[in-house]
């Protein structure tokens, strides 16, 4: 039975190194291969390819685990209030960490489909979609489009601004900003 643990902890560490290898390696070179990675983790390919079958299942796990792990730093933000008010600290808490990822970010919308990366964000988009339908009913933001598209909008500016910021046609700061002002320009009501 030891065996068995013992053997369940091991294959978790590599996994966890691996994933840790991946973040490192594809935030240096988002070519990285699977061989790089492997070398990175300070494992072998074989082992390598024991968890993911592919650079695309080991993108989509980075992306997985780094949007868990971004959770906790979202469900922490203040969402009391004026929605708007809201809605700009939840920004401000969701492009740092864009910002933070924005190499796998990058990398995951080259190997993934738009909709595997959709997929993965589903309780951020519930976060911002309920708070958006809370500025609706406290006529705060616009009603005249749904909640879903101001969301989707919303996950569509902060992806851009990294594109922004990773192609070098705008800095971080630059980014943060004009992803701020945009979503709050979309989903307040024009006066």
């Amino acid at each position: 039975m030891a065996v068995d643990r013992s053997t369940r902890e091991d294959a978790a560490r590599n996994r966890d190194a691996i994933l840790d290898a991946a973040l490192r390696c594809l935030a240096d070179d988002p070519r990285a291969s699977m061989t790089d990675i492997a070398a990175q983790a300070g494992l072998g390919r074989v082992t390598l390819y024991g968890h993911f079958s592919s650079r695309q299942e080991l993108i989509e796990a980075a992306l997985v685990r780094t949007i868990v792990r971004s959770e906790s730093e979202l469900a922490a933000v203040d969402l009391s209030g004026d929605p708007v008010e809201a809605l700009q600290r939840l920004v401000d808490h969701s492009w740092r960490i864009v910002h933070d990822f924005h190499v796998l970010l990058g990398v995951a919308e080259t190997a993934l489909s738009n909709d595997q990366i959709r997929a993965h964000h589903g309780k951020p988009l519930a976060r911002v979609q309920d708070l958006i339908e809370r500025g609706q009913r406290e006529h705060r933001m616009r009603t005249d489009v749904s909640a879903e598209w101001l969301t989707a909008c919303m996950m569509a500016i902060l992806h851009e601004a990294a594109a922004q910021v990773r192609s070098g046609r705008m800095t971080d700061v630059e980014a943060a900003h004009a992803a701020s002002a945009a979503v709050i320009a979309i989903v307040t009501p024009s006066r």
